[in-house]
């Protein structure tokens, strides 16, 4: 029997690819794709229409309407959500941001309920919902724990939402957090705003392609479709990596596209334009698994920048043009944008500053040239330390950097008794309220309580086995990880690897002011 399924985000970088993949499938009957009322937008469902004029049914709205909702969901077998607003713009605009990756979520999961017939949901989440990483703890998985960086409100509206899809009625769901994605409107968006220079040199990233994701997502829904999926796939959450090929760092990211046009990033940036934290990403332990099930990952960050190359073949002309000249041209603008750390120095924005570099004695203590400048790629921790860089990323050695979850991870789900739901409690500052449970049952939603006394509901399987807890849950303001970190040992294991215990930093948002407190003591 043919199908119907409902995509949101279908315009987007990651949507296009997926769209191409369903449009493929001969068993899917109708698609319903909603779309934002824009000019763009419109452009490209005329184009799908004269090309699938019987498959495409395109609904003009967006998930911040509870009817628009309805109309995507009705009738459907599958909702894949993978829109939501991203940086540079979410930087820009917290209340949009909101609206779009938590309250509009949290629409669709009403819409859902409502079904007699529920779809099964493919909720797209984000890596950025760990926060920083370094070389401290280079590999993560999911369990992790959940701390998005002061500012990032793309990702503290991601993980709201994600939150909203386990604390749902939604009868079979499944979490897919998308690591950073290589499309080909990355140059493009990278070079209107400061954004491209928070990623610290030496931060840990398992990248994925746009492509790969879209086949990702068209085999999820084969194998389902067939009934030759998995059952224990559903409602559990999982990270999108593109294997081994995509664990890089910042660094050897930006050397990688400036050297298939024959120059070297040393050429083009300097070691003090960059945040040195307050980031995201990892490389994934787990990121295997969803390959396991789908076998998606075929492509790499190298393959990615040839092909860009291949089709912008006038790159090839910054071997001719003085770097140093084209740096100047291209970058010189951005590092004056508002979103750039350069910019938060200048104008002294120290909370900024503080966030993205310790301190503003911190920041200016970084070397202008690359000569004195510690790259992690190159054998150098931040410490200015040797380490073997070769050993690190190497996923044989994984296991001893990896991150306490709390309680006996050797158990077997359906061993899983209160006894490790109290532990796991006690070592995030809080405890567990409920005083029983049935044993292997992660479902069942329990009653908990943080450091603060705050008591909240949420189900074993989204503390011990998703990461989420309660004590940020009211961001995004203050973000106050310093405070946190002092009761919550889960928190703490992760936070100073790049915070010193004697910070006291509250970090508040408030457009594009931000402003910091003292704690009080």
């Amino acid at each position: 029997m043919n199908i119907k399924i409902g995509l949101t985000g279908g315009s987007g970088n990651m949507g296009v690819e997926a769209l191409k993949q369903f449009l493929e499938l001969e068993f899917i009957d109708k698609i319903n794709l909603l779309l934002r009322n824009k000019k763009r937008n419109h452009s490209f469902a005329k184009k799908l229409k004269k090309q699938y004029p019987n498959k495409i049914n395109v609904i003009y709205g967006n998930i911040e309407n509870q009817d628009d909702c309805l109309k995507l969901v009705e009738g459907t077998s599958y909702i894949f959500h993978l829109a939501a607003l991203i940086p540079p713009m979410a930087d820009h605009n917290f209340e949009q941001t909101d609206l779009t990756n938590n309250v509009g979520v949290k629409n669709l999961l009403r819409a859902i309920e409502k079904q007699k017939n529920q779809p099964k949901l493919i909720h797209i989440s984000t890596v950025g919902i760990y926060g920083n990483r370094d070389y401290h703890h280079p590999w993560g998985r999911v369990g992790d724990p959940l701390l998005p960086s002061p500012y990032d409100v793309y990702s503290i509206t991601k993980l709201k939402g994600e939150r909203a899809v386990l604390e749902s009625n939604v009868k079979s769901w499944v979490i897919l957090r998308q690591t950073g994605v290589l499309h080909k409107n990355l140059l493009k968006d990278n070079i209107s705003d400061g954004l491209l220079f928070h990623t610290p040199y030496n931060v840990p990233i398992e990248w994925v392609t746009a492509e790969d994701s879209g086949v990702l997502l068209r085999n999820i829904l084969v194998q389902d479709y067939k009934q030759t999926i998995d059952e224990k796939f559903w409602k559990k959450v999982y990270n999108i990596g593109g294997g081994e090929l995509n664990r890089v760092t910042g660094y050897e990211t930006f050397q990688e596209g400036f050297g298939v046009m024959g120059v070297s990033v040393e050429e083009f940036m300097k070691p003090n334009w960059n945040a040195t934290r307050n980031f995201h990403c990892m490389w994934f332990l787990d990121s295997h698994i969803l390959n396991d099930y789908f076998n998606f990952q075929s492509q790499s960050l190298h393959s990615f920048w040839e092909d860009i190359l291949n089709s912008h073949k006038y790159f090839k002309l910054a071997k001719i043009i003085s770097p140093k000249l084209l740096s100047k041209l291209v970058l010189g603008p951005l590092l004056k944008d508002e979103n750039a750390p350069y910019y938060w120095v200048k104008n002294e924005l120290t909370p900024r500053v503080i966030a993205a570099f310790g301190s503003v004695e911190q920041y200016n203590s970084l070397p202008e040239t690359w000569d004195n400048f510690p790259v992690l790629a190159k054998g150098r921790t931040p410490d200015n330390e040797i380490i073997d860089y070769n050993e690190l990323k190497d996923i044989s050695h994984a296991e001893k950097y990896l991150l306490n979850h709390g309680y006996d991870e050797n158990k077997k789900d359906e061993d899983i008794d209160i006894d490790d739901l109290r532990e796991a409690a006690l070592f995030r500052g809080g405890k567990l309220i409920s005083t029983s449970m049935v044993k292997g049952d992660l479902y069942t939603p329990l009653e908990w309580e943080s450091h603060s006394g705050r008591r909240f509901i949420l189900s074993p399987y989204a503390v011990i086995k998703a990461g989420h807890w309660d004590a940020i849950q009211e961001l995004p303001e203050p973000w106050n990880y310093d405070e946190l970190a002092k009761t919550n040992p889960f928190y703490a294991q992760i936070w100073y690897d790049t915070h010193s215990e004697n910070e006291e930093n509250r970090y508040y948002f408030d457009g594009d002011v931000a402003k910091i407190k003292q704690k009080e003591i």
